[in-house]
């Protein structure tokens, strides 16, 4: 038996030997001797052995064990006294479980990339180890993920092969990647590249399924790819189907392959058979691919985009604009057959755009059935192309020239059509017109004999032959009317500005300045001026009072650049604070345009002489896309608006809206024909409709200067005046600008909305809605009016009013039950009350979240009616007891008493007092009508009728809740509340707080659900397309205070984060149906004074669960379960201050209806401290839920608490370890009398049973989505 061992060539085992591989070989090697059941240990061996025998084939096994293993890792088992111990240590040492090594293994696999030129077989045999070591970590993948892994491992020279494997099936497994990489990779060592002469193509036919030549899969798999790909080995005893030898198949088959290379070169032109589905490849010499479905047997009049083809091809000869016939050159099908290259032209296709273009190089081949535009002819002429949510683009610089659309078997079709007959006769490359309005506005709105002058010299590419400060000085070259802009905040500037420009000119000219022409303003005539410019040497030239035209040049000039200016703020759309940065690119312009007082050169030439470039213009005020460099889920650029060009600094200037700052940037894409859309759109608008836009940058007639150097006699500036400009009106930010208006804001939900509402009258009255916002308006004026609100008075000495706005929401309907809603509110602006004369208690309350889910709970164990009331104006319908005097209403003032003011009679919103006042009138309202309001919530109100039934009511502000076994009980109480208040009923609940109601009667479910919510969350903050995750947050995340800011950077960056509005929107989604974001919303929320960018990361983590989770909800059912709590705490979680976490959730009919997750507020020494705290904090809600039931009349005698601490539940039972507890804080221990008097009782759980443990800590997937299960969270 040794000797036979010995033929086996098993390497040693040492640090760097493949140990999946190793564990084969060695098993074989142990197999092959009958030592095998050794490794399972002696115990595990059959029982017909003795122990004598048992032991003696543990030692063999033992024994060639340690002759296979290498010095240095015999030193670590050499203490192993068993084959099964020693086999069980080897895996220890050379397989890790640990979470380490599976991050090493798994960084591994996705860090592994095959190198341009390197072999692939290494490749793949690497790709086999990792796999063979993952999965002996007991790691598992989906094949089809490991499918997509090795796709994206290849190089950017299998693009088109990556291509054509995802686009020619729906699905695929690793296997299917590797056969097909296999394949291909021999395929390319194969082929020989054909005869220069010719140009070939291969376009192989998909052959029917039903031959003997069939290596596809079967019907039942709709016949996507081919089969599973065999190695040599097992092809052993196989037969090829073409040559009928044995030892190989047909795709290994040479003589096939010498077939496929003749035909090639020597056939002429035959129709293929099948032409009803065609792969088309291009040579494989060129290793790459192109994919063409054919579906029929008719000629598309379609383009279909190809990454892989060499040239445009196209069935249709009509088509051709100029056409010239060729000899030779076929596409070879795979059927043997090939189609003949008739000839080569140009087809003009009208674009998405409506802009003609011309394709070139187009092949004619008669029996194609699609029409090909080339994507790596279009690569090679400088063109790229970018796929993104089913649509190709194709452009060139900023200019998108070409758009796809992805069809139903996956491939682009261009969106255009082919343009034929006289109308391609007339049409050119790009439309004229357009060009020449594009250059028009990259010119700054040069005229057009300028526009024709430049083309004339060439210096235009495509246009055609036919056709902060509050003043600007300008200083103008005579010689070269070149022109020089400074921007001075005061006149008092103008020195200054004028010795860095002399500085400037005379170092960059080695020239003096020899004459000064100004006007006779103070700034040009104070003594420090007079004194340089003597001791300077230079002469100067002053107008007379009132005579301009004695400095001509430098008015026209000023004249010339407002004109600009005008022109640029208008086609930008930009308001007249961007004044001095249109005035700017506009001198840059002019500098570049032809002057006739210069034989119509440029300025810039005559300075310079060098002709300008003029390659980098764009149009001033286009949409900009700046590049940024954030984090890997961050957008990749930000958009901009182009300013112009920024002096000295290869780089454009730009706005940046968002961050309302001016940024210098190098990558930038620019958007210019959206401007081109928005000048197509004004031309063809009716001129009667036009608003005429009145600029109001004055100019006045400031100093003028005229410097000459030497022998240049130069005309010079006149300030550019913007005065008397309308300054904006200061506000505090948006998100505090109503903060006392929260009693109206129904809740933080309300937010997050896609639809813009005006911010004040001005705004409604003026946008598209104006005549729905007036009408809301004028429904709100009846309303206070026939309420009483107020009285008409002058105002008393000594009193002062209150302001008061309108607010505008306009509230999405239910689809399919009611429209959406616009609504308007007059509301008072409360914060300029004054406390204790004005106002004095404002406390009012709302239903709890946990009420609300409690009824539903009821409702849906009971089967009861559920309708909603909506109480119209409740604020109005609160009685004041206070003197208020309030300002009367913008846009309705009482004619001829303008001067009166508002003397209120009844609360209205935004007053301080005017929720607690509504409050009191309607428990007043309730109470009177033999309602009585719970102890446990001010807002729940409750009535036993005679027949023992329940009538429940909740309020939250002006929304109610009702419910009760008889419809009839309901619309009593509709009845009621409607003699008293104006309701507006809504009849069965749908929706409340933004939680969505919806019943199942026939299956006694009721849902809660927040999809409509999250979705605008996710929109808000551009979440929308992320990659979902499984979990809340990942157990990699080890947030504390040491990741807030440090940098002065990573201040100024988390200072753009919207951190605070992300984690509040969270926040709401979590306390009104997502238990299962309790942890996550917790550990973030910490932070939100200073947050750093592993935070944020957090934060969006959270927001890509919630893409993936957006249906999940509440699902309560019909069952008899009472109230179960679940607790939990996590020892020590806060890396901070080393507190604990309290996690509990409660249930009713397996239902979560109250949850929380939160620090402790003292550091517990201990688990069981931190379990003993934790069930103290569960126990008080269990006290609340179940008076509060108790009252709804649910009999729950005794509610249970489950806990995975023993000791902490034998601690709430009797005062044991009185050294280990004695720092406990008392009110802890308040748990102890509870229990003791039977109220609640406290049980043991198996840590894996117990819900709560998703509340304190990060899960894997499989224990979270069981703790969902078990508290009734369901997509």
């Amino acid at each position: 038996m040794v000797m036979a061992s010995l033929k086996y060539e098993i390497p040693l085992l040492d640090r760097n030997t493949r140990f999946a591989l190793w564990q084969i070989k060695m098993q074989a090697v142990l197999a092959q001797m009958d030592l095998e059941d050794a490794l399972l240990g002696i115990d595990k061996m059959p029982s017909t052995l003795t122990d004598e025998e048992k032991k003696r084939k543990d030692r063999k096994a033992l024994t060639q064990l340690h002759l296979h293993l290498s010095n240095e890792i015999l030193q670590d088992v050499m203490k192993e006294k068993t084959a099964a111990a020693l086999w069980k240590r080897l895996e220890q040492i050379c397989m890790s479980k640990t979470l380490t090594s599976k991050l090493h293994m798994k960084q591994r696999l996705y860090a592994h990339r095959l190198e341009e030129g390197a072999s692939v077989h290494e490749h793949l045999t690497v790709f086999k180890e990792i796999l063979s070591n993952l999965e002996a970590m007991e790691v598992q993948y989906d094949k089809e993920d490991l499918g997509l892994i090795l796709l994206c491992s290849l190089p950017l020279s299998y693009s088109t092969f990556r291509d054509t494997i995802l686009y020619s099936r729906e699905s695929l497994t690793v296997d299917e990647v590797y056969d097909s990489l296999t394949s291909y990779d021999k395929m390319k060592h194969l082929v020989v590249k054909p005869d220069s002469q010719g140009e070939g193509l291969i376009v192989r036919g998909r052959q029917d399924r039903n031959t003997d030549d069939d290596r596809g899969r079967t019907q039942e798999r709709n016949h996507r790819g081919k089969s599973k790909g065999r190695s040599k080995s097992s092809n052993r005893g196989k037969t090829c189907n073409f040559c009928k030898k044995k030892g190989h198949i047909k795709s290994e088959c040479y003589k096939l392959q010498n077939k496929i290379k003749r035909e090639a070169a020597n056939q002429k032109g035959k129709q293929p058979e099948n032409s009803g589905e065609a792969d088309v490849v291009e040579d494989y010499s060129d290793g790459e691919l192109l994919v063409a479905s054919v579906n029929d047997s008719k000629v598309s009049e379609e383009w279909i985009l190809d990454s892989g083809c060499t040239f445009h091809m196209s069935p249709n000869r009509d088509w051709f604009t100029t056409y010239e016939t060729v000899s030779e050159g076929v596409v070879l099908m795979g059927n043997d057959a090939s189609c003949k290259i008739a000839g080569v032209g140009t087809i003009k296709v009208k674009m998405f755009d409506g802009v003609v273009r011309t394709l070139s190089g187009v092949r004619y081949v008669p029996e194609l059935k699609r029409n090909l535009i080339s994507l790596s002819t279009l690569d090679s002429k400088g063109y790229r192309y970018t796929a993104e949510s089913g649509v190709l683009k194709i452009s060139k610089g900023s200019l998108v020239v070409m758009k796809g659309q992805r069809k139903t078997a996956k491939l682009y079709v261009l969106q255009g059509s082919t343009v034929t007959g006289d109308a391609a006769v007339a049409s050119s490359s790009l439309s004229d017109d357009d060009i020449t309005k594009l250059w028009h506005m990259r010119l700054g709105h040069m005229s057009e004999n300028g526009m024709v002058e430049l083309s004339k010299r060439g210096l235009l590419d495509g246009v055609p032959s036919r056709g902060g400060a509050n003043y600007m000085l300008t200083f103008i070259d005579d010689f070269s009317r070149k022109v020089w802009a400074f921007f001075l905040k005061q006149k008092s500037d103008v020195i200054s500005a004028f010795k860095s420009w002399k500085i400037m000119i005379e170092k960059q000219t080695g020239k003096q300045i020899k004459y000064l022409r100004t006007d006779n303003g103070l700034e040009f005539c104070s003594d420090e001026f007079n004194r340089l410019s003597k001791s300077e040497g230079i002469v100067r030239h002053l107008t007379v009072r009132h005579t301009p035209q004695q400095n001509g040049v430098a008015e026209r000039m000023n004249k010339t650049i407002m004109e600009k200016v005008r022109c640029m703020l208008s086609n930008a759309n930009l308001p007249k604070s961007f004044w001095a940065e249109a005035a700017s690119t506009a001198c840059f312009l002019i500098n570049r345009s032809p002057s006739v007082a210069i034989e119509k050169k440029t300025p810039q030439e005559v300075w310079s002489g060098n002709p300008a470039n003029y390659s980098d213009l764009k149009i001033f005020g286009c949409p900009a896309y700046a590049h940024v460099n954030n984090g890997k889920l961050e957008p990749r650029s930000i958009k901009c608006v182009f300013l112009g060009y920024k002096a000295g600094v290869k780089g454009y200037k730009l706005w940046c809206p968002e961050n309302r700052k001016v940024v210098i940037s190098r990558d930038v894409v620019f958007d210019e024909t959206a401007m081109l859309l928005n000048l197509s759109l004004k031309d063809s608008s009716n001129k009667e409709n036009q608003k005429q836009v009145e600029h109001q940058i004055n100019t006045e007639s400031t100093p003028q200067i005229s410097t000459k150097i030497e022998n240049r006699v130069a005309s010079s500036p006149q300030y550019s005046i913007a005065k008397n400009r309308t300054k904006r009106e200061i506000k505090p930010p948006k998100k505090y600008a109503e903060a006392d208006l929260v009693a109206y804001a129904l809740n933080v939900a309300e937010d997050i909305d896609a639809n813009q509402e005006p911010s004040n009258y001005s705004e409604a009255i003026s946008c598209e809605d104006s005549e729905k916002w007036m009408f809301a308006m004028q429904e709100e004026m009846e309303s206070l009016h026939k309420n009483k609100t107020w009285d008409l008075v002058k105002l008393p000495k000594g009193k002062k009013t209150v302001r008061c706005k309108w607010v505008f929401k306009k509230k999405e309907g239910t689809l399919g039950v009611e429209e959406p809603k616009y609504k308007a509110r007059l509301v008072a602006k409360g914060y300029s009350q004054v406390p204790g004369v004005d106002f004095t208690d404002v406390f009012s309350p709302v239903v709890k979240h946990s009420s609300i889910r409690a009824l539903l709970g009821i409702v849906a164990m009971h089967d009861l009616e559920l309708e909603q009331l909506d109480v119209k104006t409740a604020f109005l319908h609160g009685e004041l007891e206070e003197d208020i005097y309030m300002q009367q209403p913008e846009g309705f003032t009482a004619s001829e008493k303008e001067d009166y003011v508002c003397l209120l009679k009844k609360s209205l919103y935004g007053l301080k007092q005017s929720p607690r006042q509504w409050y009191k009138r309607f428990d007043s309202f309730m109470t009177s009508h033999d309602f009585k309001r719970s102890s446990f919530d001010s807002c729940v109100y409750f009535k036993k009728n005679n027949d023992g039934s329940f009538v429940y009511l909740l309020l939250y502000v002006d929304d109610i809740l009702i419910a009760a076994k008889d419809k009839g009980e309901i619309r009593k109480v509709k009845a009621q509340l409607s003699e008293e208040f104006e309701m507006k009923d809504l009849g069965p609940a749908k929706k409340i707080l933004g939680m969505e109601i919806l019943r199942d009667r026939k299956t006694s479910k009721l849902y809660l659900s927040q999809k409509g919510y999250i979705e605008k969350l996710l929109c808000r903050f551009n979440m929308r397309s992320a990659k979902p995750v499984s979990t809340p947050l990942a157990a990699h995340f080890r947030l504390s205070s040491t990741l807030s800011p440090q940098s002065d950077d990573e201040i100024e960056y988390m200072s753009h984060v919207p951190y605070s509005s992300a984690v509040g929107s969270l926040m709401y989604a979590m306390v009104c149906s997502r238990p299962d974001l309790s942890y996550a919303v917790s550990a973030v929320s910490r932070y939100m004074a200073n947050p750093g960018k592993e935070h944020w990361k957090a934060v969006q983590w959270i927001l890509r669960y919630l893409r993936g989770t957006t249906d999940v909800c509440l699902q309560f059912g019909r069952t008899e379960d009472g109230v179960i709590g679940y607790v939990d705490a996590d020892f020590t979680g806060d890396l901070d201050r080393r507190r604990s976490l309290t996690g509990y959730v409660f249930t009713i009919g397996g239902c979560a209806i109250s949850w929380k997750a939160t620090l402790q507020t003292t550091v517990a020494l201990s688990t069981t401290e931190a379990e003993y705290m934790a069930i103290t904090e569960a126990c008080k809600e269990a006290i609340w839920l179940k008076g509060l039931f108790s009252e709804l009349n649910e009999d729950l005698q005794i509610s249970t608490v489950f806990c995975d601490s023993q000791s902490a539940i034998f601690l709430t039972k009797d005062q044991m370890f009185h050294e280990r507890t004695k720092h406990i804080d008392v009110r802890y221990h308040f748990v102890r009398d509870i229990i003791a008097r039977g109220d609640i009782v406290v049980s043991k759980i198996s840590t894996h049973e117990n819900p709560a443990d998703m509340m304190t800590k990060s899960l894997p997937i499989t224990k979270f989505e069981h703790c969902l299960d078990l508290v009734g969270v369901h997509c």
